[in-house]
């Protein structure tokens, strides 16, 4: 049987995807209740991270623990990933150890080796390309906020990132439609949009892309926005508050929306620059629970990809 990873959301089918979401939805439930068993007891997470994380690494961590299993955090001079030793070497000595790899690193092809050479699963926890959990979460939020996806509209408003590109690729196996407003020069990569409107044809929904944040923004039923400079990106920071500055998430902005629009961040957040105080604490903002559910979607994907 071949081991199963997670490196893009275009390792999942769209049946996959829903059976994750109304895991994720039962294990929220039974944690809220009380009633936890622990299905990985003995199993190990090896955590590999080249960047800071404070969500990534406490719900990966908490999410082990919640299922009765462990993680361990290897942190970037524990490892050196391809300069201490070989990223082939890396995932094949914690194959031996460990039932699974969750890598948050800088460079996609890095988890793309570790899934090559482990023979256990390995999970992208952020590249530079895509963020899969955090995609999974938040259409997990908007599942339950909403009642359904069926029909909605996602607009995410500013660069191009990892984060869009994960979202754009979920929208489109789902079925959502989803608009990215954008800078001239920032728009996420020409691959990932014509794989994700392959998808939405399938599926039956639309990928736009526009410069116009007003336009992508209108009429929808969910706003996302993120950082204007992703950590890598600091000296370009000055450059990118100017250009980005249109695009910014305020309530002038929000009013396009559908009035019961809700607003997500993956967070964390630079207040004032992407998204004002007033959106982010506003009524309309779900970013707390976003946040919570990156636990639970990946105690979710966690109990799949280890067979429990």
């Amino acid at each position: 049987m071949n081991t199963r990873h997670l490196v893009s959301i275009a390792d999942l089918s769209r049946a996959e995807v829903e059976a994750l979401l109304a895991r994720a939805r039962n294990l929220k439930a039974e944690g809220k209740s009380g009633r936890m068993n622990a299905p990985l007891r003995g199993q190990t997470l090896a955590l590999i991270f080249e960047k800071p994380s404070l969500r990534t690494r406490v719900t990966f961590e908490a999410g082990m623990t919640q299922l009765g299993g462990h993680a361990v955090y290897l942190a970037p001079a524990d490892i050196q990933l391809g300069v201490r030793e070989t990223v082939a070497d890396v995932a094949r000595n914690l194959s031996r150890w460990v039932q699974g790899i969750a890598a948050r690193t800088y460079a996609h092809r890095a988890v793309e080796e570790l899934a090559a050479h482990a023979t256990v699963p390995v999970i992208n926890a952020l590249t530079e390309r895509e963020h899969p959990c955090q995609a999974l979460a938040d259409f997990l939020t908007i599942l339950e906020h909403k009642g359904t996806l069926a029909g909605l509209k996602l607009a995410f408003v500013g660069d191009g990132n990892n984060v869009c590109h994960s979202l754009l690729l979920l929208a489109g196996t789902l079925g959502v439609n989803m608009s990215v407003g954008h800078p001239r020069g920032y728009a996420p990569a020409e691959d990932i949009v014509a794989q994700a409107r392959q998808l939405a044809t399938a599926a039956g929904s639309t990928i736009e892309l526009t410069n116009d944040p007003q336009a992508a923004v209108a009429e929808a039923d969910a706003v996302y926005t993120d950082v204007w400079a992703s950590m890598g990106q600091e000296d370009t920071l000055e450059e990118r508050r100017r250009v980005f500055q249109p695009y910014q998430l305020n309530a002038q902005l929000l009013r396009q929306a559908k009035p019961e629009a809700i607003v997500l961040h993956c967070l964390p957040a630079h207040r004032g620059e992407e998204i004002t105080d007033e959106v982010i604490d506003g009524p309309q903002s779900v970013v707390l629970d976003e946040a919570e559910n990156r636990l639970h979607i990946q105690k979710a994907l966690l109990l799949w990809l280890l067979g429990a």
